[in-house]
């Protein structure tokens, strides 16, 4: 707090000492309680002389007669033994200064004692002797400590201001006290309490103090507080203090930071001009505040050319401004930008800083372009400007990005041999990047090293390892991430409870996948469509489709909308469990909800009216998703395609499915499945020429032929007595490998 006891012959004289204005001495307080009345009318003469030392207490004072007949006095007409302590207190503080004792009376503690009326009275003689002497630290304490007694009594702290403001003749004191009330307030978040003591204070007749406007003024924009801080700014343009630079600063941070978009830029521009015209000339920061606004609504170009235009009029610019802009284009991808910017910056003959560099490393990185950022990184250090943690890290995070673990591995190595102490980010960059490409056992060591470095993993340093485990179907390794992570007091997100949530149900263990969603809701994680969809997938695959259609209304009540993989997953279930009426009712409540079929909803349903021989219907739902504009990919031809020819060649509608075979080879290659089906309907009605036709075109366009198509051929060639053309397949199925 800062040293408060002055010997009584120093040389040093407080303020107040030299100018003695301590009227409210005089009328320290007059209290009523429900048993005497306490009323001290001393004269600063008489207070004064009172030499108490900083260690001594009045009432064990022999050496000073006139202080104890003035005590007896007080006793005889007071009768008030708390009344008397307290007024010695008051007494100490005002003779040296007296901090243990001034800390002692504005305690809580004091309040009990006294009650709060003789304790205001006592607390507003104290606080005005340091504010008197202009001690701000000080009084900034006691300040806090009343608004904390206030609290604590559950006392209206808008009375604050009415009982420390009440001595007009004392306006040096009391205005010192505004300035201080107004910042503890405010640096409280109490700003309402804040702006009251500014409007008390004016209507009192005190000016408060500019920097403590400025501090209310900064502390309301901070809240967003966008009418209030505008009326406050008018209110000391109109009546004073009359706004600073850093006032101007402060509404142009205000506009730039919580304006209202383009428009706040606007508002800005406005501040600007503004200081121009009553000839307050703005400051660097006022111009950085200013770009960086023009930076944040997109307006990049202009922001630059602005730069451009303070350059040209010797206006004050700093490396600050010119790293707004480099940092701009960088993200929007605009790296050549972002250079010359930089190479005009050291033009300009403004260095460049450690941030300057790292911004610019980091974009050269993150479109792959990592010699460059080597180069600069190269050219920083040649410049005696040292990398931190986050220049090294993005090389690393750059190779990793674009596949060069193995580089980004060496250079985190190098760095590290170095003697450079890597923080977690550099480590989980390593084990996210080889998460990504599947190498968990690489990701794993370097989860180890770090624990062996004393560093402790973090939520960014599971979630990788036990997505990337669950990827490659390790449930139990993933799962055992994910206790150590609950272990470590980290609650996962809902994006790493699908993955576990999938991992159990690839297993078949769809009872603790259940278990698994009823515990996110317990420690507040809702699951999703994803969620749920997973559990859903499972059961269809396991031939519950039923069972998985009752989690629909689950899903609805837990506002985890299905949408059109939900609903494709449980058609599917239905068409495999050979229910084509389910299958269908499934995707006509799909369409009432406003659901639209994607393309793998559509190819599902083309293969289930084809498999319930509905071919006409199925074509017709092939042509719709023509009609609709979709682009069909590859997938869809194939399966839609081969849906329907395996239909038809089932009822031998040989020459529909033919025509449809032909079609098919003008949008895509027909599969293994597709020849199958038709060679196999070929066989059936005894059209062996085509069948084998069909065989040389499949050597021909080299559609490898599985076991099921071995199978078929085997049988149609032995069926049309062919049976060296079957030994010769059965002989090529061994060559491959395919058992029969």
């Amino acid at each position: 707090m800062g040293a408060c006891f002055f010997p009584r012959n120093s040389s040093f004289s407080p303020k107040f000492w030299a100018t003695p204005k301590f009227d409210f001495l005089t009328r320290f307080v007059t209290v009523n309680n429900s048993s005497s009345r306490f009323s001290c009318n001393m004269m600063y003469s008489r207070v004064s002389t009172l030499p108490l030392s900083d260690d001594s207490d009045c009432s064990t004072s022999n050496s000073e007669s006139n202080s104890e007949s003035e005590i007896t006095v007080l006793r005889e007409n007071n009768r008030d033994r708390k009344s008397i302590k307290l007024f010695s207190t008051v007494v100490r503080v005002f003779k040296s200064f007296n901090w243990n004792a001034a800390k002692k009376l504005c305690s809580a503690k004091s309040v009990e004692k006294y009650g709060i009326d003789r304790w205001v009275a006592a607390f507003n003689v104290v606080v005005r002797v340091y504010a008197c002497a202009e001690m701000q630290m000080e009084v900034h304490h006691l300040l806090r400590e009343i608004v904390c007694c206030y609290q604590k009594a559950g006392l209206d702290l808008f009375d604050i201001p009415y009982a420390l403001l009440d001595s007009p003749s004392d306006a040096e004191g009391s205005t010192f006290l505004v300035n201080e009330l107004v910042k503890v307030f405010a640096s409280n978040g109490m700003l309402e309490n804040a702006l009251d003591v500014f409007t008390q204070a004016r209507r009192i007749g005190f000016q408060p103090g500019i920097r403590s406007c400025n501090f209310l003024l900064k502390c309301l924009a901070q809240a967003n507080e966008r009418e209030i801080v505008m009326i406050l700014f008018e209110e000391m343009k109109k009546y004073g203090p009359f706004p600073s630079v850093y006032t101007y600063t402060i509404m142009m941070n205000f506009y730039c930071n919580y304006g209202r978009g383009k428009e706040g830029i606007y508002e800005a521009t406005n501040i600007l001009e503004e200081m121009e015209t009553i000839g307050i000339s703005p400051s660097v920061v006022t111009y950085g505040a200013y770009i960086h606004g023009l930076c944040r609504v997109g307006l990049i170009d202009e922001a630059w050319g602005f730069i451009e235009e303070l350059k040209r009029d010797n206006q004050p610019l700093n490396c600050y401004c010119y790293n707004t802009v480099i940092h701009a284009y960088v993200n929007k991808g605009e790296q050549d930008m972002a250079m010359q910017v930089f190479y005009e910056m050291k033009k300009g003959l403004v260095a460049a800083d450690a941030y300057s560099y790292s911004i610019l490393i980091e974009g050269f990185c993150r479109c792959g372009n990592i010699d460059k950022a080597l180069s600069l990184l190269e050219e920083m250090e040649n410049n005696n400007i040292k990398p931190s943690r986050v220049t090294y890290s993005s090389i690393s995070k750059g190779y990793a990005k674009h596949g060069s673990m193995r580089n980004s591995f060496d250079w985190f190595q190098k760095i590290e041999n170095s003697g450079y102490k890597y923080d977690q980010h550099a480590y989980n960059i390593l084990i996210s990047g080889f998460c990504d490409q599947g190498d968990m056992g690489s990701a794993n060591k370097v989860f180890e090293a770090m624990v062996r470095n004393k560093l402790d993993p973090n939520k960014s340093s599971y979630k990788p390892l036990i997505v990337g485990f669950s990827k490659i179907g390790a449930f139990e390794k993933a799962l055992k991430f994910f206790n150590s992570m609950e272990d470590a007091g980290f609650l996962p997100d809902c994006f790493t409870c699908n993955h576990v949530v999938n991992g159990i149900c690839n297993e078949g263990r769809v009872g603790e996948a259940v278990k698994m969603i009823n515990a996110m809701w317990g420690v507040g994680i809702s699951p999703n469509v994803f969620t749920y969809s997973a559990v859903i997938h499972r059961l269809c695959k396991d031939r519950k489709s039923d069972e998985a259609l009752v989690l629909i209304p689950l899903m609805l009540k837990c506002n985890a909308l299905p949408n059109v993989v939900t609903y494709s997953i449980l058609i599917d279930g239905f068409v495999k469990q050979a229910n084509p009426s389910k299958a269908l009712v499934i995707y006509g409540k799909m369409l009432k909800i406003g659901i639209c079929p994607d393309l793998v909803a559509y190819a599902i349903l083309v293969n289930a009216l084809s498999t319930f021989g509905r071919v006409d219907e199925a074509y017709s739902v092939f042509e719709e998703v023509i009609s609709k504009g979709l682009k069909p990919d590859e997938i869809f031809y194939t399966i839609s395609y081969t849906s329907m020819i395996a239909e038809l060649c089932r009822s031998k509608n040989m020459k529909k499915a033919s025509g449809l075979f032909k079609e098919m080879e003008r949008e895509v290659s027909p599969s293994v499945v597709t020849y199958t089906c038709l060679i196999d309907g070929f066989f059936k009605i005894n059209q062996m020429d085509k069948a084998e036709s069909l065989v040389k075109e499949m050597d021909k366009n080299n559609v490898c032929r599985d076991k099921i198509a071995y199978d078929v051929l085997i049988h149609g060639f032995r069926k049309h007595g062919c049976e060296d053309k079957a030994q010769q397949l059965i002989d090529e199925m061994e060559y491959r490998g395919i058992t029969s």
